[in-house]
């Protein structure tokens, strides 16, 4: 999902601005990796479908360089062996002279404790311009792909393999796959996003505190994950990659919720060579069968 846009320099007012792609993509990388650990909100730590919260609904705000650029809302829905969980991002750069709106969805099934994805779609538009990702699943691995409009590569391209597409999921899927315990970061996931094949491998760093404990009674006190970015196939050979790939400040802050039984994510750093981009829990909305619907604000 992160290298569908910006491979072209934007002119705006007779100027050329010449933004450099790795920024941007992480951008909309950062809204990915949100995307999939809000997912982890439906991971059950008893390993059983029917402990999974029927209702999530988060908002978060996005910044670049302490700049409020964008928002992004997720909702995700389960019932019995059945998942839906979708994603709207805005992003607006330069007083609103580039923006970008998306659109992420996924739909699966759970087997043997397992997300199991069906279909996923990622839409995003800018201006005129748009671009989208479909692809289903069968078996464990990837059935269809289509991508419009193809990507027009200038830098080298690491190739797909037919083994590249399997026993992967959806960046929206990703994190279903952790099990929680006293080590819920411990984990490494295989995604593929319609174009690239890539592992996301976390690493527990330590704890932080978060100042706001609502509801009553909730910790405030949040896990502290690092992210590691394995490049695996479908990525451009660039500096981009490489300085992805090279970082070891990609950080997700989780926030546990005992009375569910979940971890919800607090925020999601992506490091950038100006600077960082960052996504904030705004409102967190957790709704569980048979107990109080919890409202996380912020």
């Amino acid at each position: 999902m992160k290298r569908v846009l910006f491979a072209q320099p934007i002119s705006l007012a007779g100027r050329t601005l010449r933004l450099r792609a790795n920024v941007l993509k992480s951008l909309l990388f950062a809204c990915a990796t949100l995307a999939a650990g809000v997912s982890a909100t439906l991971s059950p730590s008893t390993a059983r479908a029917e402990s999974w919260p029927s209702h999530v609904k988060a908002d978060y705000e996005i910044s670049f360089n302490g700049f409020s650029v964008g928002t992004f809302a997720f909702q995700a829905e389960t019932g019995g062996q059945v998942y839906t969980a979708s994603g709207n991002a805005k992003l607006s750069l330069l007083l609103g002279a580039i923006s970008w709106k998306s659109e992420i969805r996924t739909v699966g099934s759970v087997v043997k404790d397992a997300p199991k994805p069906g279909g996923y779609t990622f839409d995003i538009v800018s201006g005129a311009k748009s671009i989208s990702t479909r692809m289903g699943f069968e078996d464990g691995m990837v059935s269809s792909i289509a991508n419009y409009p193809e990507a027009l590569h200038t830098s080298p391209v690491v190739p797909l393999k037919p083994q590249h597409l399997q026993g992967v999921v959806d960046p929206m899927s990703a994190m279903m796959q952790l099990a929680f315990g006293n080590n819920p970061c411990e984990r490494r996931l295989s995604i593929f996003d319609g174009r690239e094949r890539f592992d996301l491998v976390f690493s527990r760093k330590g704890e932080t505190r978060i100042s706001e404990q609502q509801p009553s009674g909730q910790p405030g006190t949040g896990l502290v994950c690092r992210i590691r970015y394995v490049p695996i196939a479908g990525h451009k050979v660039d500096d981009g990659t490489r300085f992805m790939a090279n970082t070891d400040e990609i950080e997700v802050v989780l926030r546990p919720i005992p009375s569910s039984k979940i971890y919800v994510p607090y925020q999601v750093t992506i490091p950038m060579p100006v600077g960082s981009a960052k996504l904030t829990s705004k409102r967190v909305e957790i709704t569980q069968t048979g107990r109080p619907r919890i409202a996380l604000l912020y």
